[in-house]
Formats: structure tokens, sequence, C-alpha cells
């Protein structure tokens, strides 16, 4: 039986307590005498903005639908209040509702969008003392003031992690970059050495022509079997080069290969620590060297993001299956980490000139 992990156990109260304020406000609103259909269909909307899981959301229900939406329902139902009762009450359930919905505005929503999305959550956040106690009166100030500081903490929290995770993306793709030259002065010398070897049996060529030309015929066909071989690789690696989907992992370079792999266990094994190499029977040494060169990277960078950010891990398991012409590698660990993802874990799979990969945490 599994245990419910501290995040889970930390949404699931935020939640009830969602759903306890909400239940507060319309008893409140029916207790004051006033309706509750206007309470709870304002409720109804900011809720299911907020609550509504990401797996099962269609794809119109973008941020700034979800967060405009809940924001105007709130600021109609004030301005009709004020015109026909005069004041209508709020409670805990509506304001955070809306300091959630202000929030997703500020972190998520597009560039274009977010100033205008977080100003119509902070307005209709701000029109809920005016709403109960009316224009001008002491208590509205009061709130007012409360108000303020709780939209520039909210607002303030989510911008600055709408910055890491900018920075976040700009520093993966500075990576990617780098990683990229670093294949391509790799494949340099992959390629150089294919051309050396066919420079010198050229040479060779040249000097039996005049003395032995019936043994040329060997040593034309090694120029063209490291001629094709020389080509292949640069095809398969420029094409790794060309990948920029969002998931490419850019580890793949001309270095190390499969038997690398047991010896990059056999070193990061420690006394804190153990290393299993899992390996099925079904993986052949006989794959293209970019292959087993982009395996030993996967793993090379896995162990490393292991150290890097789950030091705490005592299990780790480095898996390589084969699949007809795929190679599927994982790397595992029971590790806590920075940013757990229960449930995932991180897979290549990797094909000739071409890398695929799927997981929270790339390396981990």
């Amino acid at each position: 039986m599994r245990s419910a992990s501290p995040q889970g156990c930390i949404r699931g109260f935020g939640v009830g307590a969602l759903l306890a304020a909400s239940a507060v406000d319309l008893a409140y609103a029916d207790s004051m005498g006033f309706g509750v259909a206007p309470v709870a269909v304002v409720l109804a909307a900011g809720l299911a903005a907020v609550l509504w899981p990401a797996r099962w959301r269609p794809r119109w229900l973008t941020v700034p639908v979800r967060t405009t939406v809940p924001a105007l329902g709130t600021l109609l139902y004030c301005a009709g209040a004020l015109l026909t009762e005069g004041r209508a009450p709020f409670g805990p359930g509506e304001a955070i509702v809306l300091l959630c919905l202000l929030f997703v505005a500020v972190r998520h929503a597009p560039p274009r969008w977010a100033p205008v999305c977080a100003f119509l959550a902070a307005g209709a956040l701000l029109t809920l003392p005016v709403r109960a106690f009316g224009p001008g009166a002491e208590e509205s100030l009061a709130l007012l003031l409360v108000g303020l500081v709780l939209v520039g903490l909210v607002g303030g929290l989510a911008g600055y992690l709408r910055s890491m995770d900018y920075r976040r993306t700009v520093a993966v793709g500075e990576t990617r970059r780098a990683e990229r030259l670093a294949i391509a002065a790799d494949l340099h010398d992959f390629v150089a050495h294919h051309v050396t070897g066919i420079l010198v049996q050229t040479q060779m060529a040249r000097m039996m022509a005049a003395s032995r030309p019936d043994e040329l015929d060997p040593v034309l066909a090694g120029i063209e079997r490291a001629a094709t071989q020389a080509l292949a690789s640069m095809r398969r690696t420029v094409g790794v080069l060309r990948e920029t989907g969002e998931g490419e992992p850019a580890e793949r370079r001309p270095v190390g290969d499969l038997v690398g792999i047991e010896d990059l266990v056999a070193g990061f094994t420690g006394p804190h620590h153990k290393v299993t190499l899992r390996r099925a029977p079904t993986v052949s040494d006989d794959l293209p060297h970019e292959i087993q060169a982009a395996a030993f990277r996967v793993v090379q960078e896995a162990l490393t993001n292991v150290r890097r950010h789950a030091a705490d891990a005592t299990e780790i398991t480095v898996g390589l299956r084969q699949d007809a012409d795929r190679l599927e590698v994982s790397v595992t660990d029971d590790g806590r980490g920075r940013h757990p993802a229960p449930g995932r874990r991180p897979r290549w799979w990797l094909r000739p000139g071409r890398a695929e990969g799927t997981g929270d945490r790339p390396g981990r």
C-alpha cells in the first residue's frame, strides 16, 4: 500500500480548505438574508477555474479564460448588488479563489494577457469590501488596505516564480546550444578519423598502382568503407543537431559506448548508494557508435544529476533494453530530489539519427 506524498497531502488540505471556505460563504449569505444563487454561481466559476484537473481540462479553457471569467463574474455581481440592494456580503472563499486566480494569471498567463488577467483578478478582489460595506465606509478602507497587501504578496510571489521559470528555460536553451557545439566538435574528431584513413589508403593506392595494380581492390574497398561510415556518421549526428523539439535531449555525443556505461556504474557506486545496471539480453553490442555514445551520455548526465539533486538516493538503477532498432535507456532512483514527481521516471529512446525522451527532470 503506497503512502500519500507530502505534496499530495498539502494539495488535498488546500482543496479541502477552499471548499470549506466556500461553504462558509454560502451559509453566511443565507444567514444575512441575501440570495444564495449569485454567490453560488460566482463560487462555482472560480472553483472550476482553480480546481479543474489539467488532464481533463478542455482546450478552450486557457489561462486567460480561467482567470478573466470568474473575475468578471465577481465584478458584475458587485455592480448589481450595489445598484439594487446597496450591498452584499462576501466570505473567505470568494477572496481566496480570487487570490488563486491572481497567482495563476501572473505566473502562467501569456505575456500579452498577464497584465489584463492580473488586473481583473486584483480589481475583483478589491471590490469585495466595497460590496459588503459600501464605498467610503471605514471597514471598506481597512479591508481595502489588507487586500492591497495580499495582492502585492501573491502577485510578487507569482512574478518571482515566473522569472525563475524564465531563467530556467534560458539556461536549458544555453545548455542545449553548448552541447550541440560539443557534438559538432566531436563530429569533427570522429569524421577526421575516417578521413585520415581515407587519405592514408589513397596514398598507398597511388604507390601500388605502378608496382602492384592487382592488389588495389582491397585498398579501394577500405577507402569506400571508411567514406561510407564517415558519411553515415555525419548524417546521423547532423540530424540530431537539427532536432529542436521541446522534449529533445541534447546529450548525444560520439564519445563512450555500452562498455563505458558499466565503468560509469562501477565508478558511481559508493558507500552510501548502490548503482545497479540492468541490461537486457537483447541489447546488442553492434549498435551504431552514435547510439552507444548517446546512451553513454544520457547515463552520465543522469548520474551527475542524481549526485546534484538527489544526494539522499540509496538505490539507483540504470536500465538498457532494445526493441528492434530502438534502444531504451532509463535511470531511476529512490531520492526525493528538489522537484519530486511521484510515479514518473525519465526514459530515452535512441534510434539512428533520432533521440526522444520523457521525464520531469532531464537526467534523473
